[in-house]
């Protein structure tokens, strides 16, 4: 494909999207970013991006329009440009947590719409990212969004677009409930007595290790959990403590919360978004 990718937002997720299509062999002549923020222009400027602090002027040079902002601002962002947009009509990929495909064409008054949910690993190329395509979408755009997407990682498309609330309560935001519980390992193991970097090293190797078990194996990693607890043994005594402390039901009660708060963005109720 010789389509051009511009991204409205130079930050953090952009930057790894723009890495992994770097990664794979793109021409940085068809690669373009906007930001108000010179730092940041300068910064994609290194790596020989097309630039500009012009949300229109990128339009105006591109195919693919790669939302990037953050969500409390998507609609400042896009409704100055809507008439623009509907001109050109660009292939729009959001990747702003929780705003619904209904209101992207609302501000935008663009047609082609893929709503994205990545995660925060696509900075490493190791993301998890789900889409939701608006009604309608051709082909080649359907194309084009996944090999954006997938340049920094697994892409998957989902069926309708409020298991894009699920997708972000569980692969979203779900490298923090990870680190949190490599928090509390970090922290307990210095409470047990190991230095803090042996705690740290140890932990992130586990983390890792135990990852790398589950995506080789066709077990269910509920049974790879039992492979790993002997009867009476010290593993045994851990997970016992987990269970009473019913952690399976506090788990699932914080992935509610998450999906709520994404289904209220998409809502159009912004708040004080986090991600």
């Amino acid at each position: 494909m010789t389509y051009k990718v511009g991204f409205i937002g130079g930050g953090n997720m952009a930057s790894a999207l723009i890495g992994g299509l770097l990664a794979k062999g793109w021409p940085t002549e068809r690669l373009w970013v906007a930001d108000p923020d010179l730092r940041t222009i300068e910064r994609h400027q290194l790596q020989s991006i097309q630039t500009t602090q012009s949300n229109s002027e990128l339009v105006d040079a591109v195919d693919v329009v790669v939302l990037a902002v953050k969500p409390q601002v998507a609609a400042e962002v896009l409704k100055p440009l809507a008439d623009q947009l509907h001109s050109c009509q660009p292939l729009i990929l959001s990747v702003a947590a929780g705003i619904s495909t209904s209101l992207l064409k609302k501000w935008s008054s663009a047609e082609r719409v893929i709503r994205a949910m990545p995660n925060t690993p696509a900075l490493v190329q190791c993301g998890a990212s789900a889409y939701y395509a608006a009604t309608g979408l051709d082909e080649t755009s359907l194309a084009q969004g996944h090999e954006i997407l997938s340049a920094v990682g697994l892409a998957l498309p989902v069926e309708r677009e409020d298991q894009i609330d699920a997708v972000t309560a569980l692969s979203g935001s779900g490298p923090a409930y990870f680190f949190f519980l490599m928090e509390a390992m970090q922290a307990a193991a210095l409470r047990l007595g190991l230095s803090e970097e042996s705690a740290r090293a140890l932990t992130l190797q586990t983390a890792s290790g135990a990852a790398k078990i589950a995506q080789s194996s066709d077990v269910h990693v509920t049974e790879l959990r039992r492979r790993v607890t002997s009867p009476g043994g010290t593993t045994a005594a851990a997970i016992s403590v987990f269970e009473k402390a019913q952690l399976s039901r506090i788990v699932d009660e914080a992935m509610q919360a998450a999906y709520r708060r994404s289904q209220s963005l998409g809502n159009g109720n912004q708040g004080d978004h986090r991600s």
